[in-house]
């Protein structure tokens, strides 16, 4: 009796916890019907909202449209238009892929305690935007807009609403230079460079940028002027140290007395076709407290890691760059950006080389032009010249100098080209060191160069020669 007794009190257990759990799945079931759905379930046109604020990691961003768009806090805070119109783009035509109605436990979908939450003001309405858990079954994030429902939706705001403060700048603008005509430094370096196209001071067409010295038209290395530029252009400043910069302010990142003016003038083209003349000023100043502890250990701040500051133009926003940017903007002097090699002109336009060499003099001459020009020594003809050609494209300054030589000649060049501005250039190489030579041209001294690359021009020619 006692085991039938255990069986039916058993049974009977079993019956209540199959009704409890039935119960629970009905009320599941209606609590987590889940609707497919391509609804909009909210349009609001950005040129409507009249304030927009949220909160998130426990920092709150607001603002407010006042003509333009203002920072609550600080109404001297430049705020991105840009950045405002795209957190409002989405809500424009804010879909929904999933909508669960009539929800009683907004817990259980992390919208009791919501991870970010939206606030958008129109002149009639007040729209609030709840967004609670990341569904990792269906990738997409619950929301809820205060009507009832839950939402699943096609785009989670948090991709772009997890927005901090310095995200909302309105950051200075470094332009692309289009066809520059002129830069100007000021501070550490004090010269100008000129854009002269066609310019008969250079033995190369592709020399177009110039600067002048004691009343001489120099030509500079084309393609370091051009990167330089680019390192302006690439700044792409982010790191404020101040967006309402005072007197103080400027005094402390060394900008009040900047070391380094940037001016650059360029033109741009109009809807029209016509030019239009544009001004670029940057001004650059390491940080003074780096400076300072660099000179008490006697070191050169140029060569120390020292971040620095950057202001463009008379914007009130001061930001901080690396030292390896810093180094970039400050390598502005003419050795800098003239050219490195001791002969730069276009291979294609050597006519004739005199070499003299250990005493002996050797003649290479060409015939027909440009790229179809082939090379004859005595009566060799139809010279191997790469070697030859790679040797003296090698000869790069390792160092300036105005020194005059004092020691044994090691190899001269009389080069004779097809250049009616410059039909001929004199080269000579004179022994310095163990590990250099000293480049005379035109009976200037100009640099100091690899002795190694000199002795592989001397290999060259007697490999042409000796053959």
């Amino acid at each position: 009796m006692n085991r039938f007794k255990k069986l039916y009190i058993l049974l009977g257990i079993l019956a209540v916890a199959c009704i409890a759990t039935f119960a629970v799945m009905q009320m599941e079931e209606r609590k987590e019907q889940i609707k497919n759905s391509d609804e909009i379930i909210l349009e609001l046109p950005g040129e409507s909202i009249q304030s927009l604020s949220w909160e998130y990691n426990g920092e709150t961003l607001a603002f407010t449209k006042n003509e333009t768009w203002l920072y609550d806090k600080d109404e001297n805070f430049p705020v991105s238009v840009e950045k405002i119109n795209m957190l409002l783009e989405q809500f424009q035509s804010f879909g929904a892929a999933f909508i669960i109605e009539d929800v009683e436990d907004f817990g259980q979908y992390g919208l009791d305690v919501p991870v970010c939450t939206i606030n958008l003001s129109t002149s009639e309405q007040t729209y609030e935007v709840k967004l609670g858990d990341y569904s990792k079954m269906d990738s997409q994030r619950y929301v809820s807009i205060g009507d009832g429902n839950v939402y699943l939706v096609k785009h989670d705001p948090l991709d772009e609403y997890d927005a901090v403060l310095s995200d909302m700048i309105d950051h200075d603008e470094i332009p692309s230079f289009d066809h520059v005509t002129q830069i100007k430094f000021e501070g550490a370096e004090a010269y100008s460079i000129a854009y002269q196209e066609g310019s008969t001071d250079t033995y190369s067409a592709g020399d177009v940028y110039f600067t002048q010295q004691n009343s001489k038209n120099l030509p500079l290395d084309t393609s370091k002027v051009e990167s330089y530029l680019r390192s302006i252009t690439n700044l792409n400043p982010v790191n404020y140290v101040s967006y309402n910069v005072t007197d103080e302010e400027l005094q402390t990142y060394g900008l009040d007395a900047p070391e380094l003016t940037i001016t650059v003038d360029y033109t741009t083209e109009g809807e029209d076709g016509e030019e239009i003349a544009n001004t670029f000023v940057l001004y650059v100043s390491p940080d003074p407290e780096d400076v300072k502890a660099a000179e008490e250990a006697e070191d050169d701040h140029q060569d120390a890691d020292i971040p620095a500051y950057i202001r463009v133009g008379e914007s009130q926003i001061v930001y901080k760059i690396s030292s390896n940017y810093y180094k970039t903007l400050a390598a502005a002097a003419y050795h800098d950006l003239r050219h490195s090699e001791v002969i730069w002109a276009d291979f294609s336009d050597f006519q004739q080389m005199d070499i003299s060499l250990e005493g002996a003099s050797y003649t290479l001459t060409s015939k027909k032009a440009g790229d179809e020009r082939t090379w004859a020594y005595q009566e060799k003809d139809a010279l191997e010249i790469s070697d030859l050609q790679s040797a003296l494209e090698a000869l790069t300054a390792e160092e300036f100098t105005d020194e005059r030589p004092t020691q044994k000649e090691e190899i001269s060049l009389m080069i004779r080209l097809d250049n009616e501005n410059f039909p001929q250039v004199e080269i000579k190489f004179y022994r310095y060191d163990g590990n250099r030579c000293l480049a005379v041209v035109d009976g200037k001294s100009v640099s100091l160069v690899d002795r190694a690359a000199v002795v592989d021009l001397n290999e060259a020619v007697y490999a042409i020669v000796l053959d």
